[in-house]
């Protein structure tokens, strides 16, 4: 083999390696809906480091997964339909962290629960709580449903 054909082909494959470990680490989310207006517009778009719940720091933006039990009818073009639930990103704002005394004012300390948020959980609102899905309504987010912190709008 020639020295010509060996620079290319060792420069192609290590921008499929560095490219392999960016899908890897970072992930676009496109916004859906209003529930963090004014922050995020329907149709932005947001740029994800997969991060652990340590990670997190009140006040970030975060993407989890929910499970919304009764899809809407029709279906969103953006989602999968199927005869169950319908499992969504979400992006909503972290506003206490594990050992940051529960928001009484917002969430609830669940029954049998302490007054700090538990180990691997997050209390996550949205900027619009008029239209909002959050802690309000389903309590901690569990580290196992957390994809990451959003790093910037694109």
């Amino acid at each position: 083999m020639s020295l010509l054909f060996t620079v290319p082909a060792m420069a192609a494959l290590a921008l499929a390696a560095v490219t392999l470990g960016m899908r890897r680490a970072f992930v676009v989310v496109t916004v859906r809906g209003i529930s963090m207006l004014p922050t995020l517009q329907d149709g932005d778009r947001v740029l994800v480091r997969r991060r652990g719940v340590t990670a997190v720091r009140p006040d970030d933006l975060v993407v989890f997964t929910d499970v919304i039990d009764e899809p809407p009818v029709p279906v969103p073009a953006w989602a999968e339909e199927d005869d169950g639930p319908l499992t969504v990103l979400v992006v909503k704002r972290a506003i206490a962290v594990p050992g940051d005394p529960v928001p009484e004012t917002r969430v609830p300390v669940l029954a049998g629960g302490t007054a700090s948020v538990p180990t691997g959980r997050l209390v996550v609102l949205g900027d619009n709580p008029a239209v909002s899905r959050d802690s309000r309504l389903y309590g901690y987010v569990a580290e196992e449903r957390l994809l990451g912190v959003v790093i910037r709008r694109m």
